[in-house]
C-alpha cells in the first residue's frame, strides 16, 4: 500500500519537473538564435535575414546569428531547419522559392510546403525582369520578338525549382512558347545568378527586385519589366507586367517570412508574435526593408500560412499542368 509521505514526495517531485520545464520555456531564448538563410550571400534572402537579425534583439533580448546553409535551391537549408530541435534556436528566412516553388516542382524534396511552424510573414518582394545594360534587348518587345524568332537565349536562376526557375516558365508559358524555349543555367543563389548576369554569362533573368536593385543602381543591369501592380518608384520608368498585357505574371512575387521547425512551444511561438508586433512600427526595419525595395508586409502566423497555401496552390497546378513536376 502506497503510503502519505510517498504520494506527497512523488506530487511534490511531479510540480518540481513541471515547474522547471515552465521556467526553462520561459527563460527563452537561452542563447543566441540562429536564423538560416537557405541561400547564398547577396542575395535577396540573405539581405532579408540580415535585415532583420540587425533590429530584432532589442527585442529578443539575445543576438540573432545568420548562418547560410545554401544548396538544392534551398532545400538544404530549409530541410536543415525543418529538421532541426523545435525549441526556436534554429529558425528559417523562408522565402517564396525554398517554401512555395521548389514543394510544387519538386514532390521528392525531404519536407512539404507546410512541414514548418509558421510565424510570421515580413516582407513581399516584385520581381523584375532583367538583362544586362549591354544587352542588345533593351525592352520587353525586343525579347519578345527575338524567342519568338527562334534566337536561343539564356536566363540564370537560383537553382532547379526556385521561384527564379519558375518566373521564366510561366513567362514562356504566358507567350505561348514551350519551356525550354530559353536555356536555363541554375547557380547556387540569387546573388551569385544575378552575378552571371552582370559578367556578361547569361541573357536575362527574373529576380527579386531587391536582389538586383543594386546592378541596376550602378548601371550594370537593366530591367524591362516589373510583376508589382503600379510601377515601382526607385524603378519608375520600368513598365508592369500588366502594362505589357501580361497581368498573369503578377503572380510571380516573392516573399520573406520566418518560419520554425513543426511542435514549436507555445511560449517561442508567443514570443515570435509579439516581437513581429513591434517590428511593424521599428522604423529601422521598415525603412532599411523599403530600401531593399521590398514591400514590409507583417501578418500573424494563420494569415501566413492562408498566404503561402494559395501561391504553393497556384505554382503546384502550372507545374502539374505543364507536366514538369519532379515525382
Amino acid at each position: 500500500m502506497i503510503s502519505i509521505k510517498s504520494t506527497i514526495r512523488r506530487t511534490l517531485t511531479a510540480v518540481s519537473l513541471i515547474t522547471c520545464a515552465s521556467l526553462a520555456q520561459a527563460d527563452y531564448p537561452s542563447k543566441p538564435v540562429t536564423l538560416i538563410s537557405p541561400y547564398g550571400p547577396g542575395g535577396a534572402a540573405d539581405l532579408a535575414a540580415r535585415n532583420l537579425a540587425a533590429v530584432v534583439p532589442e527585442y529578443l533580448g539575445t543576438n540573432v546569428v545568420v548562418t547560410n546553409r545554401t544548396g538544392a535551391a534551398g532545400v538544404v537549408g530549409s530541410t536543415f531547419v525543418a529538421k532541426s530541435k523545435p525549441n526556436g534556436h534554429t529558425l528559417l528566412l523562408a522565402r517564396v522559392g525554398s517554401q512555395a516553388a521548389v514543394p510544387a516542382i519538386n514532390r521528392k524534396i525531404p519536407y512539404k510546403w507546410d512541414e514548418f511552424t509558421f510565424l510570421g510573414l515580413l516582407e513581399k518582394n516584385p520581381f523584375a525582369l532583367v538583362v544586362n545594360a549591354k544587352s542588345k534587348y533593351q525592352n520587353f518587345d525586343e525579347l519578345v520578338k527575338a524567342l519568338k524568332n527562334g534566337e536561343k537565349l539564356s536566363y540564370a536562376s537560383a537553382g532547379v525549382g526556385s521561384l527564379l526557375h519558375i518566373a521564366v516558365v510561366m513567362m514562356l508559358d504566358e507567350l505561348k512558347l514551350p519551356a525550354d524555349a530559353m536555356k536555363h543555367i541554375p547557380f547556387k543563389g540569387g546573388g551569385k545568378a544575378a552575378a552571371a548576369l552582370t559578367g556578361g554569362h547569361v541573357d536575362v533573368m527574373f529576380q527579386n527586385l531587391s536582389g538586383v536593385i543594386g546592378g541596376i543602381r550602378s548601371g550594370q543591369l537593366k530591367a524591362i519589366a516589373v510583376t508589382s501592380e503600379e510601377r515601382f518608384k526607385d524603378v519608375a520608368d520600368v513598365p508592369t507586367v500588366a502594362e505589357l498585357g501580361h497581368k498573369g505574371l503578377e503572380v510571380i512575387v516573392g516573399w520573406s517570412a520566418l518560419y520554425g521547425p513543426k511542435n514549436l512551444p507555445e511560449e517561442v511561438t508567443k514570443k515570435w508574435s509579439d516581437i513581429l508586433g513591434k517590428l511593424k512600427t521599428d522604423e529601422t526595419w521598415v525603412s532599411q526593408t523599403k530600401k531593399l525595395n521590398s514591400i514590409p508586409d507583417i501578418r500573424s502566423s494563420q494569415e501566413t500560412k492562408q498566404f503561402v497555401e494559395k501561391q504553393y496552390t497556384g505554382f503546384k497546378d502550372v507545374v502539374d499542368r505543364l507536366g514538369l513536376a519532379i515525382k
